[in-house]
C-alpha cells in the first residue's frame, strides 16, 4: 500500500513539474519572443505598372534588401535549396535530431563537421538575430529561436524569411539582391546553374563570391549540384551540363531608373516598402538611355528631360528629370519636368485652334508675315525674316511669330488663358503683369508636366486630360467644357503632322511642335499620335544660355528618336469628325480669304456699320432640338443675329454652312448632342460667336 502511495506521489510531482515547466517555457516564450519585427526591415522598391523594379533603395545600414517570397523565385531553385540545406524541413519543428546527431558522428570519426545540423529555421534564427561569437550557447539560443519562429510562423513564411535574407557576400541579403547583381534578373526563372549557385553562396558568402573568388564560387557550386540529394531533383545528366556554365564574374548594380520619380514616391508614401507607379520600365529605360546620350552629344552642363504620357489615360508611363541624376555637371539631381521655364513658341497651335473656332481662319486664309507694331509691341520672327503672305497653314508649320501674335490679337489673351485653365493649367505671368501678346511667344512660364498635359488634349481629339504624377496624383478627362472643338483639333493635328521631321529623323507618323525661348535658354519639342504625348526639354538647370540651342534643332531630333526608341507603336490619329476638311483658297468664303488687319493690329472693321451680333440663340443657351432622345430627326436651330455688313457666312465648329446669305436670319442641324461654337462673318471680316448646349 505504501508503495503504490509512493509511485502515485512521484507521478504526481512529476507531472506538476512537467506543468509547471511548460507554463514556464510559455512564459519565456512570450516575455523573450524571436525579434521578427527587425526581420521586417527591408529595402524600399519602387515598381513600374507590371510591378517590375525600377529602383531600390538600401537599408539604412546599407544592405541591399529586396523582400522576396516563396512566388517570386523558381521552385526548381526552391527544391535545389531544401534538398541542401534541409532535407526534412518540412517534418521537423525547428530542429532536426536526426541532422544533429549526423554532424556529432562526423566530429567524433572524422574529427570535424562535415555537413552541418543547421536546419532552414536555424539559420533564419541566425540572420535576424546575428551573434558575433561562435559558442554552445549561442548554438542553444538559435535552437530555442528557431523553435519560437516554427511555432509562429507557417513553413512558407520561414522560406520567405530566409530568401530575404540570405547573405550573398557584401552588402548583398536575399536571393533577389543577388539575382540581380550577378545575373541582371528576377530569380522567377533561374537556370540550373544559376540556381545551384545562390545556393551554394550563403554557406561562406565571403569567401565564394564570384566577382572576388571565381574559383572557390565555381567549386562550391559543383558540390551543390553533385550532392545526391540534389541530383534527384534535377537529374544527374542537368546538374552535369549546369557544372559546365560559366559563372559571372563581376557584379551588376541594381535597377537605377527614374531616380527623380522613385524619390517622389518615398516622400509621398512614407514608411512603405514597395511604392507602385505608372511607369512602364521598357520605355523609361529607352527615353534614359536616348536622353543620357544626347546630353553628351549637346556639351557640358546641358540637360534633357522628357515626359511620355497616354493621352487616353493621363497615366506618366515614362519620366527623365535629367540626363544623368548623379552628374553634378548638369544638375542631375534637378528634377526639369517640374521646373518652370519660357516655353517659345510650344503654345501656338493653341492660338490657332481658337482662331478656327472662331471662324476667324482657315488653313488656307492668307495671312501677313510683316513687320507690326501691336501698341508698343513688335514681335520678330526667329531668323529676324519675314516671309510676307503666307496661309495659315504655312505660318504655323513655319512656326512664324507675326502670324501668331495677330491671331492672339484677335481671339484675345484671356481667351487662351481660359482654355488653358480648363485643362488645369495655370501658365505663370511676369509679376503685376495683365495677359498680354507676349503670350504667344513665350511670355508666360509653363512646366514640361503643363505642356504635355496640354498637349495630351489635343491628342484626345479636344477633351481635356489631366496628367497624373506617376504614384498618387490620379490621372483622368477633366470635367467641364473641353479644351478645344474637335473640328479646330482636327485642324491642328492636320498641320502639324504635316512638318517634315528633323535632318536625319525619319518620318513616324506625329503630329508635333518646337518652341526656342528667349536667349537660347530652353530648346522644346513636344509630339503626339493617336494615344501618346511625349515632351522633350534641352538647356541648362541654371537658366543659362546655350548658343545655338534651338527647338528644331536640339529637341526635335531627340523626340523622334525618343518616339522610336520607347518601344511604344506608333497610334494612327483618329479619323476627322463630321465636318472637318481641308477648303481650298478658292473655295472660301470672302470673310475667310485673307485674314486683315489694321495698322493697330485690329481685325478690320467698318466704319458704317456696327459689328454683327448673334441675337439667337444667346451666349451658353441649351437648346432642345431632340438629339438626346434617340430619335432619327434632330430639328433645325434658328439662327438670328444684328448689325454687320452683308453677305454673311455663318460657320458651326469652324464648317461653313452651305450658302452665304444677305439676310440675318439662317438655321442650322447640328449632326449630333453636346457643346457647338456657332460663328457668324460679315463682308467686313468681322465675327462673332456663342457656345450652345444641344440636347
Amino acid at each position: 500500500m505504501k508503495a503504490r502511495w509512493k509511485i502515485a506521489i512521484g507521478l504526481g510531482a512529476t507531472a506538476l513539474t512537467a506543468v509547471a515547466l511548460v507554463f514556464g517555457l510559455e512564459a519565456a516564450d512570450r516575455a523573450y519572443p524571436p525579434p521578427l519585427d527587425n526581420a521586417r526591415v527591408v529595402s524600399a522598391e519602387v515598381l513600374d505598372a507590371n510591378g517590375d523594379l525600377l529602383r531600390a533603395f538600401a537599408t539604412p545600414e546599407g544592405r541591399w534588401r529586396l523582400k522576396t517570397d516563396v512566388a517570386d523565385v523558381d521552385p526548381q531553385y526552391l527544391r535545389m535549396l531544401v534538398a541542401y540545406e534541409d532535407r526534412r524541413f518540412y517534418d521537423h519543428h525547428g530542429v532536426d535530431p536526426m541532422a544533429i546527431g549526423r554532424a556529432f558522428l562526423q566530429l567524433v570519426t572524422h574529427g570535424r563537421i562535415v555537413s552541418g545540423g543547421s536546419t532552414l529555421s536555424m539559420q533564419v534564427a541566425r540572420l535576424i538575430e546575428p551573434r558575433s561569437e561562435r559558442s554552445m550557447t549561442a548554438k542553444l539560443l538559435q535552437v530555442v529561436r528557431a523553435i519560437q519562429i516554427e511555432r509562429r510562423l507557417s513553413k512558407e513564411q520561414i522560406l520567405d524569411l530566409y530568401l530575404t535574407h540570405a547573405p550573398y557576400g557584401g552588402n548583398l541579403e536575399g536571393v533577389r539582391a543577388a539575382s540581380l547583381a550577378y545575373f541582371g534578373k528576377e530569380p522567377r526563372h533561374l537556370t540550373v546553374a544559376q540556381a545551384g549557385l545562390l545556393v551554394a553562396l550563403p554557406q561562406l558568402p565571403e569567401k565564394r563570391r564570384p566577382d572576388r573568388n571565381l574559383a572557390a564560387a565555381q567549386a562550391a557550386r559543383h558540390r551543390v549540384l553533385e550532392r545526391a540529394a540534389v541530383a534527384t531533383v534535377i537529374g544527374e545528366g542537368e546538374a552535369e551540363r549546369a557544372s559546365l556554365s560559366p559563372i559571372p564574374a563581376e557584379r551588376r548594380q541594381l535597377p537605377a531608373y527614374a531616380a527623380h520619380l522613385a524619390e517622389l514616391a518615398l516622400r509621398k508614401q512614407p514608411g512603405i516598402s514597395k511604392h507602385k507607379t505608372s511607369l512602364r520600365r521598357d520605355v523609361q529605360q529607352g527615353l534614359e538611355a536616348v536622353a543620357d546620350a544626347a546630353a553628351k552629344r549637346l556639351g557640358p552642363k546641358v540637360s534633357v528631360a522628357m515626359i511620355m504620357a497616354d493621352a487616353k489615360t493621363g497615366e506618366i508611363i515614362g519620366e527623365v528629370g535629367s540626363a544623368n541624376y548623379f552628374d553634378s555637371s548638369r544638375a542631375g539631381w534637378v528634377d526639369m519636368t517640374r521646373v518652370l521655364r519660357s516655353p517659345g513658341s510650344t503654345l501656338k497651335p493653341f492660338i490657332y485652334g481658337l482662331a478656327f473656332e472662331q471662324g476667324y481662319v482657315a488653313q488656307e486664309t492668307i495671312i501677313e508675315d510683316r513687320p507690326a507694331d501691336f501698341y508698343g509691341y513688335r514681335p520678330r520672327n526667329f531668323d529676324m525674316t519675314y516671309q510676307g503672305d503666307v496661309s495659315v497653314r504655312q505660318a504655323l508649320q513655319l512656326s512664324l511669330n507675326v502670324p501668331a501674335v495677330r491671331l492672339l490679337d484677335a481671339v484675345g489673351p484671356t481667351r487662351l488663358l481660359v482654355r488653358f485653365r480648363r485643362a488645369e493649367v495655370k501658365p505663370k505671368l511676369p509679376p503685376n503683369e495683365a495677359p498680354g501678346l507676349a503670350i504667344g511667344l513665350g511670355g508666360v512660364g509653363v512646366t514640361l508636366k503643363d505642356l504635355v498635359q496640354l498637349y495630351a488634349g489635343l491628342a484626345n481629339r479636344g477633351k481635356a486630360m489631366r496628367i497624373g504624377d506617376g504614384v498618387q496624383d490620379e490621372p483622368g478627362p477633366i470635367d467641364g467644357e473641353p479644351l478645344m472643338e474637335p473640328i479646330a483639333v482636327w485642324n491642328i493635328t492636320d498641320i502639324l503632322s504635316d512638318i517634315i521631321a528633323p535632318r536625319g529623323s525619319k518620318q513616324l507618323g506625329i503630329a508635333y511642335k518646337t518652341g526656342t525661348s528667349y536667349g537660347n535658354r530652353d530648346a522644346w519639342s513636344i509630339g503626339y499620335d493617336g494615344a501618346h504625348v511625349l515632351g522633350v526639354w534641352v538647356g541648362r538647370p541654371d537658366n543659362g544660355a546655350v548658343p545655338g540651342l534651338a527647338g528644331y534643332v536640339s529637341a526635335a531630333p531627340i523626340l523622334f528618336e525618343a518616339f522610336a526608341k520607347s518601344g511604344v507603336a506608333i497610334t494612327p490619329f483618329p479619323p476627322a469628325p463630321m465636318g472637318a476638311v481641308r477648303i481650298a483658297p478658292t473655295e472660301l468664303p470672302i470673310s475667310q480669304r485673307r485674314f486683315s488687319v489694321t495698322a493697330a493690329g485690329l481685325l478690320a472693321a467698318s466704319s458704317r456699320e456696327p459689328a454683327p451680333q448673334i441675337v439667337y440663340p444667346p451666349e451658353g443657351a441649351r437648346v432642345d432640338l431632340g438629339a438626346s432622345s434617340g430619335g432619327n430627326e434632330i430639328m433645325p436651330l434658328a439662327l438670328k443675329l444684328q448689325g454687320g455688313r452683308a453677305p454673311f457666312r455663318w460657320l458651326a465648329n469652324g464648317k461653313p454652312l452651305p450658302d452665304m446669305s444677305r439676310r440675318r436670319t439662317n438655321q442650322w442641324t447640328p449632326d449630333g448632342a453636346g457643346y457647338s461654337t456657332l460663328t457668324v462673318i460679315d463682308a467686313a471680316g468681322r465675327a462673332a460667336s456663342v457656345r450652345v448646349f444641344v440636347e
